[in-house]
């Protein structure tokens, strides 16, 4: 178990793959917290006090202050909580790295999927599929190791998250195919040994809920463009 550095709060929504990665990277740290459950339709005053900015998930709040973003929140718990579990690497330039690859998939990857399984516009959704094939290609190419850490889960892998869990969700609910064995082989067999592992997989969202949520998701934009 981490030491203890004081309160620790997590504001999130059960469903958000930005939330659960923190929630990931504190349960693997051992780190004791309270979570609250956040209406994003019906925001708490707690959660617009502490991200005035964003008004959004997540929200760590240590001894009273808040910090929002969930990458920020990472490198932030890693430095608080150094002796156990690891997420970012001890070389600087190592480090470095793993902050590309962190925010290349959120600039990156998320925006394309996004657009390949929501936008209205066919041209503009298949552009989004085209990119999506080309950032996991990148991807692929960059695994060279069970996880993107090598052995162990780092912040790489918990920022890819979306792409094990959230993605498949989406193709699902929408009839895409972007993440399979054929075409990734290397992602996909990441993808399956990271949903597995004990700690990532206790703090997953329902499935069935999530695939409901992005076929109504779907729906709606679809029946918007009518």
């Amino acid at each position: 178990m981490a030491k203890d550095y004081g309160e620790v709060e997590l504001f999130g929504v059960g469903g958000s793959p930005f939330a659960r990665r923190v929630q990931i990277a504190l349960e693997l740290k051992g780190v004791q917290y309270t979570y609250f459950e956040e209406d994003l339709r019906n925001k708490s005053a707690l959660l617009l006090k502490y991200n005035p900015v964003h008004k959004k998930v997540p929200v760590l709040v240590h001894n009273g202050r808040p910090l929002a973003e969930s990458l920020v929140i990472l490198e932030y718990i890693d430095e608080t909580w150094e002796n156990h579990h690891p997420i970012l690497p001890q070389q600087p330039y190592d480090r470095a790295l793993a902050r590309f690859w962190s925010r290349y998939i959120d600039d990156k990857c998320l925006p394309a999927i996004s657009k390949a399984a929501f936008t209205v516009d066919k041209e503009e959704r298949d552009k989004g599929t085209e990119e999506s094939l080309e950032s996991l290609q990148i991807l692929e190419n960059e695994l060279k190791h069970n996880f993107f850490g090598g052995e162990t889960i780092d912040i790489v892998d918990i920022a890819a998250g979306f792409i094990a869990f959230w993605l498949p969700a989406i193709e699902e609910a929408v009839g895409l195919k972007l993440l399979t064995n054929e075409k990734f082989p290397k992602l996909y067999k990441w993808g399956e040994d990271y949903t597995n592992h004990p700690i990532v997989k206790k703090n997953l969202p329902q499935r069935d809920r999530l695939v409901g949520f992005f076929k109504a998701r779907y729906a709606s934009s679809n029946t918007a463009s009518k």
